[in-house]
Formats: structure tokens, sequence, C-alpha cells
């Protein structure tokens, strides 16, 4: 495991990844919530130009992948630069972020619905934690 797995009292997993990286905060910030840098690192199936990923309190999101139904979320959280919380069908995706040690640290969770799911999407979110490290090294 790349993450670390906490069962949850309702029975769904929290995958956690914690990272740190050497950018302010703000331009982490921009690459977690702008269509453009959204571009370069996060969900490769995602159709940017059809999905509607405007962050805002209570905000309605709508994931595209070309071939698959349209996935649906909801905006949770949005304390620019700090915390950005919002649901993918029935996933909740937490990202938390505070300055440190000259750079950003990163507290990404991901509740899933069950072990099997945290699993599967363990390494896929690792390598994407990844990819954003490159991306803001551009």
């Amino acid at each position: 495991m790349f993450g670390t797995v906490r069962e949850l009292a309702d029975g769904r997993v929290e995958l956690r990844f914690e990272r740190w990286y050497a950018h302010p905060r703000e331009k982490v910030w921009r690459a977690l919530t702008e269509p453009a840098e959204l571009r370069r690192w996060f969900v490769e199936i995602l159709d940017y130009d059809r999905s509607a990923l405007a962050f805002a309190p209570g905000a309605e999101l709508t994931f595209v992948a070309e071939g698959l139904p349209a996935g649906q979320g909801r905006v949770l959280a949005f304390e620019p630069p700090a915390l950005l919380e919002y649901t993918w069908d029935d996933e909740t995706l937490r990202w938390e972020l505070s300055a440190a040690d000259g750079g950003c640290r990163l507290v990404f969770t991901n509740v899933v619905g069950d072990g099997g799911t945290a699993a599967a999407v363990d390494a896929g979110w690792d390598l994407g934690l990844k990819r954003l490290s490159g991306a803001l090294d551009l």
C-alpha cells in the first residue's frame, strides 16, 4: 500500500496520502482547482472541456470521460488555498494544504466504499501525486 488505510465507523474506507512539495501552497492550490493545471496531472480519462469542474462552495460537479457515464459530485468544502473537498459519485476526495518547510504539505484522503476499492485505487493515487509533483516542477 502507498497510502494509509483506515476503516471508518460506517464501513467505508479512508485512503490517506501525505506529501510535501517544494512549491508555495498557492501554486499547489491552482494545480488542484484550475482545469488547465488539472489537465497536466490529474485523471487522464477526464474530458476537461466537457467536465464541469467549477469549484465553489456547494457547486455541482460533472466528471466526463469518453465512453463512460458521466460522474456527478458536489463541493463540500472550499477554503482557498487550504481546503478542497468534494464528492465524485459515491467517493469523497479531500485535499488539505498547509505551508511547511519552505514549501507545501498536502494531505489527500479518498473515502471509498470498501477495502477492495481502496486497494484498487491506491497505486493510481500514488502515481497521480507523483505526476502532480512533476507538473509543479514545470
